[in-house]
């Protein structure tokens, strides 16, 4: 669309006009939203906080690079490839798209992929952006990466569902329940969704590109192949098993497979539908056995990974826990299933330890299967068992994959909760916890939007040196995210970051001083550092504090002092001129400039003359 644009002003600022356009619409159309919802949402979102780096572009007044202009054209390629997978989740048939899962999230990945090698390219150092922005971007710019090696999990009762339709499709009445929840769940509400949804199912079929995708699957096949007996394949999967596993029904299912679909929250029995009594998986050491015969006899390769609870590197560190270690950690499972708060409560203690030891046990209690019942712990009205339950939470959330699992199986409002109203001890780490959990971007969005903020300030005011630390460590992480600025700003945080910073004896002037900076960057922040007596402080800390302080505290008066030029006049009157002179001098880089430009901001306003 924008291959043949010439490099001028008149060109290049309709080019970056022509793209703002397509991401408001994108950020504007919320059906894109209703397939594939978590991919979507997230490419979605993260293209709405990419949309302000191209409205500042809009306003430069001079004319693009030929490498920037590059750059964009590469952005636009990305930018008209992700409105493709959001327009084919929106219109496409929902039943074929569940079933070609991998197929949806590998289009995902790569756009994915596209956007964030689109970023490293743009020329930022030509670009006069504001610090708000260029914290924006790089934000999502940290995001693109690290998503690009994660796809969504997929939604196991979802496809379980859409296997079901299509294998009764000879008798579609037959299973009322599975295609009423099939049909809420892809928000198929009225007779006209549903004729759609014939409708683009059966163009999907009969299209090359459906014939495309079954030849492909045949050719993979090999003619000869023994057919696999059906006991023998997983349910979920539907391929050959290699560690069956037994659930609380009486079904076998691969160990993996299960796992995934009880982590993400399920307490059902995928194939039947009914609770279950427990979530332990025993091992079906009978089917092992015949899957291993039929295999030898049938010439087929016999599974490798027998025995493995994990896979790939989890794998590699659960299989590095000793059988004893092992056996107590089913052990300690069956007491927190137990429904006795006394052996809740001793499990969840001994849980807290062994997750605290080592790398291999935290790996090994995540895949037991433990998260989900620490999590319902924390709603126990017994302080106690609360109180581990946290902790246990806190020390599995040190190994990175174990933090995706504990927000997905519902972690954060009981955590907050705990936050508010647990006892002293338990509020702290609950906080540390949420800090834990924040390290991953997309986290930082939910844990705000959860009331987490208020609560982290409440800590901040009332809890003891070790309280107040964590929570202050909690809010400069999660105010990384723009929208967390304004609810923390809002909390009436500042006034006590403030009288922090007035009484060093309590040793938190640079937790504070970090979260006032950072602060600083937003609006909102400007004008409530700006209306508490915060000048006069943060000159005496620019003057005597250490280098990191002096750095944050320059920071911190450049913004307000460019919000409102009468801080300017003030700092002056508090004898700012000769400390800048100092830090612009023997400061850090980033305390140098902006020293320097504080300097700049007096000369040109003629304040300290």
């Amino acid at each position: 669309m924008f291959s043949h644009m010439r490099m001028s002003e008149e060109i290049s600022h309709p080019f970056i006009q022509s793209i703002i356009m397509v991401l408001n619409d994108i950020a504007c159309n919320v059906e894109y939203k209703r397939f594939n919802m978590k991919d979507s949402a997230n490419l979605i979102r993260r293209l709405k906080l990419i949309t302000p780096l191209f409205e500042e572009m809009r306003e430069i007044k001079c004319p693009l690079t030929k490498g920037a202009l590059a750059s964009l054209q590469e952005f636009s390629k990305a930018l008209q490839s992700a409105e493709r997978i959001l327009r084919q989740c929106q219109s496409g048939s929902k039943l074929f798209l569940v079933l070609k899962r991998d197929y949806v999230a590998s289009k995902f990945h790569e756009v994915t992929e596209q956007l964030q090698q689109a970023l490293d390219c743009l020329p930022y150092s030509q670009l006069d952006l504001s610090d708000e922005v260029r914290e924006q971007v790089e934000l999502v710019h940290a995001q693109l990466k690290r998503a690009k090696s994660r796809l969504e999990s997929p939604n196991l009762e979802l496809y379980l569902d859409a296997m079901t339709i299509l294998s009764q499709k000879d008798e579609f009445g037959t299973d009322s329940t599975v295609l009423r929840r099939f049909a809420e769940k892809m928000d198929l509400r009225t007779t006209a969704d549903l004729k759609q949804e014939s409708h683009a199912l059966q163009n999907l079929l009969t299209s090359k590109f459906a014939k495309d995708q079954r030849s492909s699957e045949a050719r993979i096949e090999k003619p000869n192949s023994p057919n696999v007996p059906n006991d023998f394949r997983c349910p979920i999967s539907l391929e050959l098993m290699k560690d069956p596993v037994i659930v609380a029904t009486g079904q076998t299912y691969e160990r993996a497979c299960i796992q995934k679909w009880l982590d993400t929250g399920h307490r059902t029995c995928p194939k039947t539908q009914q609770v279950l009594r427990h979530i332990i998986l025993t091992p079906n050491y009978v089917l092992r056995s015949l899957i291993g015969q039929w295999c030898e006899t049938h010439g087929v390769n016999t599974p490798n990974f027998f025995g493995s609870s994990c896979a790939g590197k989890a794998g590699e560190f659960a299989n590095q826990v000793s059988p004893g270690d092992r056996a107590m950690i089913d052990l300690l499972l069956q007491k927190l299933s137990s429904g006795q708060i006394d052996a809740q409560r001793a499990a969840a203690g001994e849980l807290r330890i062994l997750a605290k030891q080592s790398i291999e046990n935290r790996v090994c209690i995540a895949e037991a299967g433990a998260i989900p019942l620490l999590i319902s712990l924390l709603t126990s009205k017994n302080l106690g068992a609360q109180e581990h339950a946290v902790t246990a939470l806190l020390n599995l959330s040190i190994h990175r994959p174990n933090k995706s699992h504990i927000v997905v199986a519902g972690a954060i409002n009981p955590i907050v909760e705990v936050l508010k109203k647990g006892s002293m001890e338990a509020r702290e780490n609950a906080a540390a916890t949420l800090f834990s959990l924040s390290v991953v971007d997309e986290n930082k969005i939910i844990i705000g939007a959860s009331g987490a903020i208020p609560a982290l300030v409440d800590l901040l005011r009332q809890g003891t040196y070790r309280g107040k630390k964590d929570a202050a460590t909690a809010l400069f992480n999660l105010s990384i995210y723009q929208g967390n600025k304004a609810r923390a700003v809002q909390a009436a945080v500042i006034p006590l970051l403030m009288q922090l910073l007035s009484n060093p004896d309590m040793g938190l002037v640079d937790e504070a001083l970090a979260v006032l900076a950072i602060l600083a960057t937003h609006q909102e922040g400007q004008v409530a550092i700006g209306s508490a007596p915060s000048v006069a402080v943060l000159i005496d800390l620019i003057t005597l504090g250490f280098p990191r302080s002096k750095e944050n505290a320059a920071a911190i008066l450049l913004a307000i002092c460019r919000n409102d030029s009468a801080h300017i006049v003030a700092a002056c009157q508090f004898g700012a001129f000769v400390p800048l002179m100092e830090l612009a001098s023997h400061g850090t880089l980033r305390a140098k400039r902006k020293a320097k430009a504080l300097l700049e901001q007096m000369s040109k306003t003629g304040a300290c003359s």
